[in-house]
């Protein structure tokens, strides 16, 4: 069903627009969107769980993008599709100190797990709060499982977790209480990179065994 903003904008400062929706489906419908439109005076697109952030090159162009926005029609159930050279394949050693405890909880074998979590491609939704942490969507609903009760105090970097709908990878040493179900030599972070993150929203990932 093809989706309009109407109440769902809100001002953010006077340099940027909010945009609120219900689901990660929708921010990421309308997320590329909104790329693929190029709004003027849109300096910046980020999205979040359920909210997209519009940055514009200063206040005159809020008026102007918000009447844009109301022309604009997205469908977010209409998939969009990635041709192979753009998914990235991590390779995932999988001995995560969670994966029986998610195999438990999926009602699946250790061996299932891994077959669910590697067999779908994963989308990147958006960045969390530390650099090259990123969240993916759109993997096997069987691995929907909760964060752990209590985080651990340290999770190495590389660790490949899952929590509610979301996989990501820590890239660094951190506190997490994500389901740890394996770990990955793959850097996600890297200053020295010409793009630092690894995973950037939009982007298709294909995890696989190593």
């Amino acid at each position: 069903m093809d989706l309009s903003l109407a109440d769902m904008v809100l001002d953010y400062g006077d340099q940027a627009l909010l945009l609120q929706f219900d689901n990660t489906a929708d921010v990421l419908a309308w997320a590329a969107a909104l790329r693929e439109a190029a709004l003027p005076g849109v300096l910046d697109i980020v999205p979040a769980s359920r909210t997209v952030l519009i940055k514009l090159d200063g206040p005159r162009y809020q008026g102007v993008v918000r009447n844009r926005l109301r022309k604009l029609r997205v469908n977010p159930d209409v998939e969009p599709t990635a041709p192979p050279e753009e998914c990235t394949v991590i390779d995932v050693v999988y001995d995560g100190a969670d994966l029986a405890e998610v195999a438990d909880r999926t009602g699946l074998s250790t061996a299932q797990v891994i077959h669910a979590h590697t067999a779908t491609r994963w989308r990147v939704a958006f960045g969390g709060s530390t650099p090259g942490f990123a969240y993916l969507v759109g993997g096997d609903p069987r691995l929907i499982v909760p964060r752990r009760c209590e985080p651990r105090s340290s999770v190495p970097a590389g660790a490949v977790g899952l929590a509610g709908e979301f996989c990501g990878i820590y890239p660094r040493r951190s506190r997490g209480g994500w389901q740890l179900i394996g770990h990955t030599d793959a850097v996600v972070w890297d200053i020295d990179r010409p793009t630092p993150a690894l995973l950037t929203p939009g982007m298709w990932v294909q995890f696989r065994a190593a």
